[in-house]
């Protein structure tokens, strides 16, 4: 805590189990947060000092920093209890894209780009943990590497695939637009493209042209509440949402295994989709059903969900015998227009819920 109690993170590097590559990584880290402060998508380093050890020990390398108050890869575990949404989606992953655009612009590539590698500062995205990052070269567009790095889910086919007779491998901005897709991926889906396989299988799959990866066309998310608790019916499939298909092609243009017909970030932050300009759903805008007619008092809107809830319960008075004698005209008029008053309040409230989501997420995009 500051004098003007303002609250930092302090990350601390015990150099008794730190060998010199990793030491190497750490000062490479203090460079580039130097180097790239005052942009708003990146960590601020507040300040940094190399404490001498004392009794034989060789000290420790402390790194002040502004603090996080929740990383992307717990933020996206919050999120999927809470279902699909287009528009949080987006709002996210163009502060992701500025982030990295800051990045290029300066000629670095981060090479690790990972959801636990962005955090959340007062509500906006920053990106953290430079210490594999490194500066391309003025005459260069690529970094040449010994070794392989970063984290298997994120990490782009060119930083895995070594070619026959070749010791050095080459990474470049497309690498990092490679881990960008992945995580816009788990975004959309719930879990990055090569989660279900093993760490070998993954390593052999990501640059295999012939693995295909599956992008499905809809998405899932939680059934609503049931409408009539009481007689618990079988839990319905989830309903499903049609993605955009410029959303489709973002995720397969950033996951091409060609390094080459990769989108740029530049490009990628100019998709229409970005700034929902046109939609504020995940639907697609060409599939996008016409405008809904004004309703009266006594009228509702069913989706097959609660119409199938309502079908089922016809069938269990049709099934309950002993009570038939009760089921007059004037019983069933009655008992239909309850159950429209019923559904259309439901209806209702899950409308308002959509709004309100929709309207918090476009009132934080204008407030950054």
């Amino acid at each position: 805590m500051s004098s003007n109690n303002e609250i930092y993170a302090i990350k601390r590097v015990a150099l008794d189990k730190t060998d010199q590559d990793t030491m190497q990584g750490f000062l490479n880290e203090i460079s580039l947060l130097k180097r790239l402060e005052g942009h708003p998508r990146i960590i601020t380093l507040i300040d940094s000092e190399l404490k001498q050890g004392s009794g034989g020990t060789k000290g420790a390398l402390c790194l002040v920093l502004e603090l996080g108050e929740i990383d992307l890869a717990k933020l996206l575990g919050e999120r999927q209890q809470q279902g699909f949404d287009m528009v949080w989606v987006a709002y996210y992953w163009q502060q992701m894209l500025q982030a990295v655009q800051i990045l290029h612009d300066e000629k670095i590539v981060h090479s690790d780009l990972k959801p636990a590698n962005f955090v959340l500062v007062k509500g906006q995205l920053k990106l953290i943990d430079f210490g594999i990052a490194n500066a391309i070269a003025n005459d260069t567009t690529n970094i040449q590497r010994d070794h392989q790095i970063g984290t298997v889910n994120y990490m782009s086919p060119e930083a895995i695939e070594i070619q026959e007779g070749m010791k050095r491998i080459k990474v470049g901005r497309p690498s990092d637009v490679w881990s960008l897709g992945c995580i816009l991926y788990q975004m959309v889906y719930g879990h990055p493209p090569f989660q279900a396989l093993h760490v070998y299988q993954k390593m052999k799959a990501i640059p295999d042209e012939s693995y295909a990866i599956d992008f499905p066309a809809y998405v899932s998310r939680p059934p609503p509440k049931q409408l009539y608790p009481d007689h618990s019916p079988p839990a319905p499939p989830k309903p499903r949402i049609a993605l955009r298909q410029d959303v489709l092609k973002t995720m397969k243009s950033c996951l091409t295994r060609n390094p080459k017909e990769r989108m740029t970030i530049p490009e990628l932050l100019e998709q229409d989709w970005v700034e929902m300009a046109d939609s504020h759903s995940g639907i697609d805008c060409a599939k996008a059903p016409p405008p809904r007619p004004a309703l009266s008092e006594d009228e509702t809107i069913i989706s097959p969900h609660y119409m199938r809830q309502l079908i089922e319960y016809g069938i269990r008075l049709g099934q309950d015998i002993e009570n038939k004698g009760m089921y007059s005209s004037e019983w069933l008029d009655h008992d239909a227009q309850r159950l429209v008053r019923e559904l259309k309040k439901v209806i209702e409230s899950e409308m308002q819920e959509a709004q309100a989501t929709s309207s918090d997420a476009f009132a934080a995009s204008g407030a950054a």
